[in-house]
Parts: structure tokens; sequence; C-alpha cells
């Protein structure tokens, strides 16, 4: 990571005024009246490397810690406890896999209004020990000493390997597709 200059400009996420979430959804023929689960992604870092502001080089590191996952959803505390165990333990494997890590490649500014942007990141995504190429598309803030984005993104989970989820005796099995929604604040350390 490039030390701060005049043109060179660092943020770091502040993961407790920012808010990371993947949705599961139910699949197969009781989907309708079937539960989906929103997990909350509680510990994770986040930097931002930019060299001559949002025309220049850009970059981003995202670190996640898969134990940290967290079912938002009003539940019971023996399902709640199902879905955590069957998520860590057979789904994550976070034993084996203890971080998730998204480092982009390319980051692509387009100015849609004063200190406003529609960013295009592009990087690999390190998942369950698979490395898959990644990009989503943000909406970004800019700040005086801060920078705020949100946006959300899919991915399967197959393309990393990971063995689709199913609880209750097997009688809800999860979708394959995960949809990821972020909003981040990020600032000036």
């Amino acid at each position: 990571m490039p030390q701060t200059t005049s043109a060179n400009v660092r943020y770091v996420v502040d993961t407790r005024a920012s808010q990371f979430t993947v949705q599961a959804f139910a699949g197969g023929l009781i989907s309708a009246v079937a539960h989906s689960p929103k997990i909350a992604i509680r510990d994770w870092t986040g930097e931002i490397a930019m060299v001559s502001g949002m025309n220049g080089d850009i970059s981003l590191n995202v670190h996640v810690n898969p134990a940290s996952f967290e079912v938002l959803d009003e539940l019971r505390e023996t399902e709640r406890r199902e879905i955590h165990q069957v998520m860590q333990n057979e789904v994550l494997e976070t034993p084996r896999y203890p971080e998730i890590v998204y480092e982009s490649s390319q980051v692509l500014a387009k100015k849609e209004s004063e200190d406003q942007y529609r960013v295009t990141v592009r990087g690999t995504l390190t998942l369950h020990g698979v490395s898959n190429p990644h990009e989503f598309i943000a909406k970004v803030s800019m700040g005086v000493d801060s920078a705020r984005a949100h946006g959300d993104f899919t991915l399967r989970q197959t393309d990393y390997d990971i063995r689709i989820a199913s609880v209750a005796g097997g009688t809800l099995k999860l979708q394959d597709e995960l949809k990821f929604s972020f909003y981040v604040v990020a600032r000036k350390p």
C-alpha cells in the first residue's frame, strides 16, 4: 500500500459505521413459506488507496473473518444455533478457511455529479480456498476526509466449491446464489 503524500490518499473502512450483509434464499417447493436468512458480516477490514484522486490509480483490499457471520433474522434460539453451526462448519468450513479476501486489480470511476461517482471494481475474491475474478459496481460519495459507498453484488456458492446448505433435517435447502449488500464509510487515518 502506498504511503500517504499530497498525491496519495489512503482511507480505512470504519466497520462500526458500515454495514455488510449477505442474503441467502430458500429454494425448492417450500421456498414460498421457507426462511431466507439475512446474515451480517461483523468482523472485516477494508482499505482504499488512491493516487491522484478518483481519476488516478485506485485500489481496494478487503479481509473478512467468516467466523463473525451472524444471522440477523428473528428466530428461535435452536434455529439460530443450527443455522450458525451449518454455516460455520459445513458451508464455510471456517476452521479450514479462516479468511475471505478481495483484492482489486482495476477500479474505474465515472463522475456522475459533484463528488458523486459510479465505480466499477474488478479484482479477485478468495473464498473457501478458491480464487475467482469478481466485479461489482458501487455508488461513491467523496467528502473532505471520508468516502461513502453503497451497492450490492451476487455470487454463486458453487463457484467457490461451497456446499449448498440445507437445514431442518434437509427439508430446507438454500439456493446457490447469494446477494451481498454494503454501505461503507471510509475515513482518512
